[in-house]
């Protein structure tokens, strides 16, 4: 038996085709075509959300994000993909690293105000909803009024994911998705960003469209972050699944906790948010015990991820001390999870994982 880290979804190739029929009779196939608007209004139904934008993938959307509102100097947390960071370094942007909670593995919002305290150049903070986690976005909300600061959420992981019945994409100023081919939704490539402001949005949609707009000359710099309508066409054919997806990916999830719970620390979920079954990530007491267990699952080929190490401060080489998150980084691992996972997989790999912190 063969276990597969992750899987992407495969779009049925009966329905695809009839949406690759309709690009190839009317020759439409990028720049905002008609199912490049389909996609986009029915992500907005389906997310309870407004000012979606598509992008061509997750870290142009982050960039987009921070061009769009004007981002000066930021607060990032050091426990996310370095696509977080890292695009605040391709645009120059000063941000400095503060550490995350213990519990949720977001950044915590009481050393973000300390550090704002101490730094009056701050403008933004960018928070990442770990693993699809919601971060404290009402304390954030506070830093941002007390503080006139711009909240920009990464929620690449954070597909479907509401608290107290309410989008997570509707906090903050901005937030990102993904839709890499590895998300439980996707289109092979892409993204999107949610803009609180219709303003910023239409901003942005130029911006991505190389600085165009409508009847004007161009006359500002942009950028070609287009989603294109094949890519729209794959998102518009999972899309018609996505429940069943979901409903799966969450069985799953409940699976692997009940094997699991109590015997393995688990990140502390937001109890007023659902989960969407995106990755199932466990802690271990200590680095050593995480050795142990990845060479039991490489003696039993089954795959598993460091996902996030090293923690970013590590790779940035920066001052910033993170403690909570280097820790964090050193002992955690995510394990196998996707759409065509099966219980049969879900038990051997937590027997295996067991067995190795016996």
């Amino acid at each position: 038996m063969t276990i597969l880290l992750n899987k992407p979804v495969a779009p049925r190739l009966k329905v695809l085709n009839k949406y690759l029929e309709i690009i190839n009779k009317t020759g439409w196939y990028s720049n905002f075509g008609p199912l490049h608007a389909k996609l986009t209004n029915r992500l907005e139904e389906f997310l309870g959300i407004d000012n979606l934008l598509l992008v061509s993938n997750g870290t142009l959307a982050l960039h987009v994000m921070y061009r769009t509102l004007g981002i000066k100097n930021a607060i990032c947390t050091p426990f996310s993909y370095s696509a977080t960071a890292s695009s605040l370094y391709w645009e120059k942007i000063p941000f400095s690293f503060v550490d995350i909670d213990s519990k949720s593995l977001n950044l915590c919002p009481e050393l973000a105000l300390k550090k704002i305290q101490s730094n009056k150049n701050i403008d933004a903070v960018v928070a990442t909803h770990v693993y699809g986690n919601p971060c404290d976005v009402d304390a954030f909300d506070n830093l941002k009024k007390k503080h006139n600061l711009k909240i920009i959420y990464d929620g690449a992981h954070a597909f479907n994911i509401k608290l107290a019945d309410k989008s997570i994409l509707n906090f903050g100023d901005a937030s990102s998705l993904s839709f890499h081919a590895t998300k439980l939704f996707h289109t092979i490539e892409g993204g999107a960003v949610i803009f609180k402001s219709k303003e910023h949005f239409n901003q942005a949609k130029s911006m991505i469209n190389f600085g165009l707009e409508p009847d004007k000359e161009q006359n500002k710099l942009g950028i070609n972050a287009k989603l294109n309508e094949y890519q729209c066409a794959v998102g518009l054919t999972l899309l018609d699944e996505i429940d069943l997806i979901l409903e799966k990916r969450i069985k799953l999830f409940n699976l692997y906790k009940q094997n699991l719970q109590g015997y393995i620390d688990l990140p502390f979920w937001n109890i007023k948010a659902n989960e969407n079954g995106a990755y199932f990530p466990v802690i271990f007491q200590s680095e050593v015990e995480k050795k142990s267990a990845m060479r039991a699952f490489a003696d039993s080929n089954i795959p598993c991820r460091e996902y996030f190490s090293p923690s970013l401060n590590v790779i940035y080489k920066n001052e910033d001390s993170c403690p909570i998150s280097e820790s964090t980084s050193s002992r955690i691992l995510c394990l196998p999870m996707h759409f065509y996972l099966t219980n049969k997989e879900i038990n051997s790999i937590c027997k295996v994982l067991l067995e190795s912190i016996a």
